[in-house]
């Protein structure tokens, strides 16, 4: 039997880039379908599961379970959990976590810019 291949080329690659490169490192923060999505539901305000949740009615519970743990592990969001009966645990974005939020807004911009330069495209 042959000896199981534990890293890639690819995977090398993008080790690499996201050291040598903070605009990588940052986007491999954030990248996914569903953090963003989140920092943006947790901007105004510390949010329980369920309320985090119905902000974001298409993403499952397995999914945003896995994303707040790789959130947290990344510093990006702090969890409370509070010795009641229900357990109750909340969530808020901790201060390098609220960092991300003006570039959400010019993220949004840019977005907003981007859509009114297809639809014009789309007319021409």
């Amino acid at each position: 039997m042959g000896k199981i291949k534990t890293s890639s080329t690819n995977f090398e690659n993008k080790s690499n880039l996201a050291t040598g490169c903070p605009e990588a490192y940052a986007v491999n923060l954030i990248k996914g379908q569903w953090i963003l999505s989140i920092c943006y539901c947790l901007k105004n305000a510390r949010l329980r599961f369920s309320e985090i949740r119905n902000q974001i009615p298409n993403i499952t519970e397995r999914m945003l379970t896995l994303q707040l743990k790789q959130m947290e592990e990344n510093k990006l969001i702090l969890k409370y959990v509070y010795a009641e009966v229900p357990l109750r645990v909340e969530y808020e974005l901790s201060e390098i976590g609220k960092g991300l939020l003006p570039i959400l807004e010019r993220l949004g911009d840019w977005g907003q810019h981007h859509r009114e330069y297809l639809e014009a495209e789309a007319f021409k």
